[in-house]
This record gives C-alpha cells, sequence and structure tokens, in this order.
C-alpha cells in the first residue's frame, strides 16, 4: 500500500515526464524498453571514444609527433562528446514519437559516428603514407 509521501513522490516524476514527453499514451513498455538500450549503446560508445582519445594521448608519445596525437585525441573526445549529447536528445525525440504514434526521427548519431570515425581514420591514413615515405 502506498503511503501519501510516495503518492506525492510519484506525482512529481509524473509532472516532470509530462513536462518531458508531452503527454501522448503510454507506450508498450518492450518499446522504451528498447529506446533505453539503444540510449546506453551510445552511451557504451561515446565511453569508449572518450578512452581512446585518452589512450592516444598518453600512450602514444613514440608513434605519433605532439601535434597529431592531440589532433586524433581532441577527435575521438570531441566525437565523444557529442555523441552522448546527442544520445539524449534522440532517446527523448523517440519516446514522444512512440507515446504520440508519429514517425520516428531519423537517426543523426549513426551518420554522425560514421563521419567521425572516418575523419580520425583519414588522419592516421595520412600519417602512415607520410611515415612511410
Amino acid at each position: 500500500m502506498h503511503t501519501a509521501r510516495e503518492n506525492d513522490d510519484d506525482a512529481g516524476r509524473r509532472g516532470l515526464a509530462g513536462r518531458l514527453l508531452r503527454g501522448g499514451s503510454e507506450p508498450d513498455p518492450r518499446f522504451t524498453l528498447a529506446n533505453e538500450r539503444t540510449f546506453l549503446a551510445w552511451i557504451r560508445t561515446s565511453l569508449a571514444l572518450m578512452a581512446g582519445g585518452i589512450a592516444v594521448e598518453a600512450f602514444t608519445a613514440d608513434i605519433f609527433n605532439p601535434e597529431l596525437r592531440t589532433t586524433l585525441a581532441v577527435l575521438l573526445l570531441l566525437l565523444a562528446m557529442i555523441i552522448s549529447s546527442v544520445a539524449c536528445f534522440r532517446w527523448l525525440n523517440v519516446e514522444r514519437a512512440m507515446r504520440h504514434g508519429t514517425p520516428l526521427p531519423l537517426p543523426f548519431l549513426a551518420p554522425l559516428l560514421a563521419l567521425g570515425g572516418a575523419a580520425v581514420a583519414a588522419v592516421v591514413v595520412v600519417f602512415v603514407l607520410m611515415r612511410g615515405s
């Protein structure tokens, strides 16, 4: 049985959820949980990129010159920062779309990650080609 305090806490959460999700009807919990798993996958990807950026800066002093090392580290860290930020808004927009029965938003994160990864790879390819010369 719920106490008055628990009911007040529940009402507060509904109020915040109501403001963020802007009404609509409750979707099937499986879809909400799938959306949450996707969000967490983007966060894991962001954490991996962050770890990669830190590793490049910390452990590649004997491989890359300082400018290239800093460029690679910053690219990876910026990509991590952008992906983690956009993942939150993606989760919220998908949740809103499911609640209102509208089409899901286009996935901005996948092309962003692909282009960011391609930029980092291009920097490394140029380095490898120049080092061999």
